[in-house]
């Protein structure tokens, strides 16, 4: 298992004097030993769990989402305290893991599943209710652009498809920007490349980075810098 780790502090004080940091990398470790030794990076935020400001947990959300990792922290409140924050998490479909209580993270989305379903089926037993009214007064049921609807549902996925490829585009080429504003000098395709390989990263696809899918990820941002110019 690949993983990424997370550690919040509420004070500047904290993250200097590393008071509440030992205590969750430790905990994190311990965790970690029984799993996985595979660490892709660590990232640090000083901020209350109250603020959804959180550009630390942005980028290792962004990080576990472009390279499979896991996001582990130490407990669930280091993530935040603020329950539509933690639903929000759990719509980014990354994976996290609180290293206290292994099992809440599952707990917690099998709830909210749970409730999801639940609802779910009240809506499906409402409709099949209100259909069978409507028949029983002698409405025709059905959809004569049952074919349309079936072609819109395709375009539909279809762009989804593509908006999901654009965003995940715009993550890489900021990952790439990050890359090249620490370099010494100016990078090659190739040595960019080969900096995504070894951090982890990899295409849509779930290929290694080449030459060329650097340069299309870079040629498709400049091309929308200069769209929104």
């Amino acid at each position: 298992m690949k993983a990424v780790t997370y550690f919040r502090v509420s004070t500047k004080e904290q993250g200097r004097s590393g008071l509440g940091l030992d205590a969750q990398r430790a905990s994190v470790e311990r965790y970690l030993a029984t799993v996985s030794d595979d660490v892709l990076d660590e990232f640090v935020e000083v901020e209350s769990g109250g603020k959804a400001d959180r550009p630390e947990l942005i980028r290792a959300l962004r990080r576990c989402r472009l390279t499979g990792a896991t996001l582990i922290v130490a407990k669930l409140d280091r993530l935040s305290r603020d329950v539509e924050f933690i639903a929000q998490l759990q719509k980014s479909n990354v994976r996290f893991v609180c290293a206290d209580m292994p099992e809440a993270n599952t707990l917690t989305i099998g709830l909210l599943a749970v409730l999801a379903q639940h609802e779910r089926e009240l809506i499906s037993t409402r409709t099949r209710d209100a259909l069978a009214a409507a028949k029983a007064r002698g409405v025709v049921l059905g959809n004569p652009r049952l074919a349309e609807v079936a072609n819109t549902d395709t375009g539909a996925a279809r762009a989804a498809h593509v908006a999901n490829a654009t965003e995940r585009n715009s993550q890489i080429g900021a990952v790439i920007a990050e890359i090249e504003s620490e370099a010494d000098e100016p990078l090659s395709l190739r040595q960019i490349a080969d900096e995504l390989n070894d951090a982890g990263y990899t295409t849509a696809r779930g290929k290694a980075f080449s030459k060329t899918s650097v340069m299309r990820i870079r040629d498709r941002m400049a091309a929308g810098q200069d769209d929104a110019a």
